[in-house]
């Protein structure tokens, strides 16, 4: 299979196309947490409870299914899945890093073009995402209401008048509600304002984390920025909240770029010749090697210094270069140095 029938084929659409603001927002997700009202939380059920949960949703999408655009929503149990296929999950985000360690009764619901994932008996019994390219929050927020709202039709959540959707982790009651966006911050990194940013963001109920989500580090300058709070607010507000911030850190982000652009043009050229001189040729690179100069290159390309490499070949070089994908690419396993090796080939490849 050549690099872009691969690409076409496992490389979900919110990461190959471009939305609104793709200079500095990669994409959009929007998550619900739902439980059974008559079935302990994951962490205390049975193993019988938890397939009980699959179960129920097996059933729920077999008939959700019959209402367009889910007719190709598919139930697809980690168990029956290959180590590597279940890492190639989390690397393209459709899943958490926590929800594969232990696979055992577990389950991810995907459609065709992975703008749908759900989550089956991680921390709740299912965690309901849909993801969108660029600033798209309301539009995420309005496929994953619609998807929350059929799933409703057909299952009993837990819920209270005065509390909301309850949830595993209190912190996640209430709307039960996650809204994120993944950004791409190389200039506030440059200047060293990302620990600002933090600061800032963190005044409005909101929190930044690294490429991955909770727990993990920002590669390449890739953070999250989501909300920490789901009680007391309608979903509208939550949503509402998150795009006003994202836009302020837009703002602020364009505007380093134009003062590096002013006082600094020399040194940036400098910075990403230098990364694109090291992706074009070099035939070995690690991981974090590579995100470093991809984020370097990317900052380029936005500010139009090399026209010729577009924003979408490195959003896509992002996730190709992981571990896992190289693999699945090779059609093989690889240890690490076979990996540093086929990883510079395949960038190679890509920016030939």
């Amino acid at each position: 299979m050549s690099l872009d029938n691969f690409v076409r084929k496992w490389i979900p659409s919110w990461i190959r196309e471009e939305g609104p603001e793709s200079d500095v927002v990669l994409s959009s997700r929007v998550r619900l947490a739902r439980n059974f009202v008559d079935l302990p939380f994951p962490h205390l059920a049975s193993d019988t409870a938890l397939r009980e949960v699959i179960k129920r949703l097996k059933n729920a999408v077999e008939v959700i299914k019959n209402h367009p655009p889910y007719q190709d929503l598919q139930l697809n149990p980690l168990n029956e899945m290959s180590g590597l296929d279940r890492l190639i999950l989390v690397e393209k985000h459709l899943v958490s890093p926590q929800f594969i360690e232990n696979f055992r009764d577990r389950a991810v619901i995907l459609n065709g073009s992975e703008t749908i994932s759900i989550m089956i008996n991680e921390e709740d019994h299912l965690r309901i995402q849909c993801f969108s390219p660029g600033l798209e929050l309301q539009k995420a927020w309005e496929e994953v209401n619609r998807l929350d709202d059929l799933l409703e039709e057909k299952l009993h959540f837990a819920f209270l008048e005065d509390k909301g959707y309850l949830t595993a982790c209190p912190t996640n009651a209430g709307t039960g509600m996650r809204a994120s966006v993944m950004v791409h911050l190389p200039a506030l990194a440059m200047t060293k304002q990302i620990g600002k940013v933090v600061n800032n963001v963190a005044k409005f109920g909101l929190t930044v984390r690294g490429l991955y989500g909770e727990g993990t580090e920002a590669f390449g300058n890739i953070f999250q920025i989501s909300n920490q709070i789901t009680l007391g607010l309608k979903e509208e507000e939550i949503i509402d909240n998150l795009y006003r911030v994202t836009k302020h850190v837009i703002e602020q982000e364009r505007t380093m770029r134009e003062g590096i652009m002013t006082h600094g043009k020399e040194g940036l050229l400098n910075k990403v010749g230098r990364a694109y001189g090291t992706l074009k040729y070099a035939h070995i690179i690690s991981s974090q090697e590579a995100m470093t100069h991809l984020s370097d290159l990317r900052l380029g390309a936005a500010l139009n210094l090399y026209p010729q490499v577009s924003k979408q070949a490195i959003d896509e070089l992002i996730i190709l270069i992981a571990p896992a994908f190289l693999q699945k690419i090779m059609g093989q396993e690889l240890g690490p140095e076979e990996r540093d090796l086929k990883r510079a080939e395949l960038i190679r490849e890509k920016l030939s």
